[in-house]
Parts: structure tokens; C-alpha cells; sequence
């Protein structure tokens, strides 16, 4: 046995022993595991964007702990078990990999990203519909791009990117129009519109918009700690300060980055 088999081996009779012989394993549901997995989810995120390998190989033991877990649990209901989790992914990976196990032609990953959104569309859209395989409970961000996404390989998508922003001034326009207005609701809905046509911008221009707003809010975070820092290097605190001293060192800040 190689060592990938006997590691996963371990883990699995690990589990075994856990579910066993542990108070807290023994009454886990699935319903009781799903906030930590997607806690989980996020702290794996956090490990990838900020470049940590060791963070992201713990991360990913925790994620992967969950697939067995709910493995387990799924077993002893008698439902399906690890080995059908596993095989069940090999079916679908070789079936949207045609190129790689057919005789489907892809010379770029854009034609792969293609061939494999047709296939899921070809598979679940008579189901769900085109939109349907998008899960209810992604953020909000990332459900906008993959809603664009697949509506977009459906054909339905601006002829050229830049037409995106012809849309993007309209919701501008319409946003400033209902906050003239004051009215609030109204508001909050062209808002999100404004947001849903700049994300679509960023799908057609092939940026990501979470790592996008998270750069920025990177960025926020380092300038303001300056201005922090330099408003308690007088003596004071910021919201005792004045907003002209405080713009002076968030300049500093931009100009030191």
C-alpha cells in the first residue's frame, strides 16, 4: 500500500474510533456539523489568500475531516459511504473531462471551463433549470458571479465587455436617483443592482470581485492602522481628531504603500 492509501486508511479508521468512542463525535448530526464546516470553509479561504502553505495543508485536514465525517454518519444511516463519496466524484470528473477521456478537442482551459458548464447545463438544467445548481446559501458576492457565470454560458452575456458598462452607468444613475428620492428600500435594490452589474464587469474583464474587494479592504485596513497609529503618536485618538489631520496621514499612508 502506498503512502496516500495508508494515510487515508488511518483517517478512516481514525473516524471509526471517534465516532465510537467519543461523546462529543458520537452525537454529531448533520445539521449540527454544518456551521463548522463552513467555518472551515472560510478559514481554508484565509489560509490561501494570505500565501500560508502550513495554514492551508491544516486547513485543508479540517475540510477534508468533515468529507469523512459526514461520510461516516451517512454510513451508518446506510445511505452511501466514503467509498461512494469517492467514486462518485471519479464518475463525474471523467465525464466533464472529455477531452482528457474522450475524444472531445480542448486546447485551452476557456474551452475546458465551456465543455464542462455544458455538460453540468446538459445534466441538471431539465432538473433545476440553468440557475438551479447554484447553492442558496453561498455569499451573496460569490453567488452574483456564478449566477452571471451561468447564465452567460447559456448565452445569455454582453456581445463585447465594454458593453457591460453602459449598464454600469444606468444603475449609477438609477441608484443616485432613488437616494434623491430618500427612499430606502427602493434604494437598497438598486444598490445591489449597481453591485450585480460591476461583478459581471469583473467576470468579463476575468478578475475575481472577492479577491478584488479583499485586496482592498487589505489595503484599508494597513492605511488606516498608519493614521491610527500616527493620531496615538500626538496623544490622541482618531475620533478626537480633525478630519484634515486625519486625511494628512492617511496621504502619509498612501504615498509609504
Amino acid at each position: 500500500m502506498n503512502k496516500k492509501l495508508e494515510a487515508t486508511a488511518r483517517l478512516l479508521e481514525v473516524m471509526d474510533t471517534l465516532r465510537e468512542q467519543c461523546p462529543w463525535d458520537r452525537e454529531q448530526t448533520f445539521e449540527s456539523l454544518r456551521k463548522n464546516t463552513i467555518e472551515e470553509t472560510f478559514e481554508l479561504t484565509d489560509a490561501i489568500t494570505d500565501g500560508d502553505m502550513e495554514g492551508i495543508k491544516e486547513e485543508l485536514g479540517d475540510v477534508l475531516l468533515h468529507v469523512v465525517f459526514y461520510s461516516k454518519m451517512a454510513d451508518e444511516q446506510g445511505a452511501f459511504d466514503y467509498a461512494d463519496v469517492c467514486n462518485a466524484l471519479c464518475d463525474k470528473l471523467i465525464y466533464r473531462h472529455p477531452h482528457v477521456y474522450g475524444d472531445v478537442l480542448a486546447d485551452s482551459s476557456d474551452e475546458v471551463k465551456q465543455n464542462w458548464e455544458a455538460l453540468k447545463l446538459r445534466k441538471k438544467a431539465r432538473k433545476s433549470g440553468i440557475l438551479g445548481g447554484v447553492p442558496r446559501s453561498l455569499p451573496a458576492m460569490v453567488k452574483a458571479f456564478r449566477v452571471s457565470e451561468k447564465a452567460a454560458s447559456a448565452g445569455f452575456d454582453w456581445e463585447k465587455a465594454e458593453d457591460v458598462w453602459a449598464k454600469v452607468k444606468e444603475e449609477v444613475a438609477e441608484v443616485e436617483a432613488e437616494m434623491a428620492a430618500s427612499d430606502k428600500e427602493r434604494m437598497e435594490g438598486e444598490i445591489g443592482d449597481l453591485f450585480f452589474a460591476l461583478i459581471n464587469a469583473c467576470r468579463l474583464y476575468g478578475i475575481d470581485p472577492e479577491n478584488a474587494l479583499e485586496r482592498t479592504n487589505k489595503k484599508f485596513i494597513r492605511r488606516f492602522n498608519h493614521v491610527e497609529f500616527r493620531v496615538a503618536e500626538q496623544g490622541k485618538m482618531v475620533s478626537d481628531t480633525p478630519l484634515e489631520e486625519l486625511e494628512s496621514y492617511w496621504q502619509e499612508a498612501k504615498s509609504n504603500a
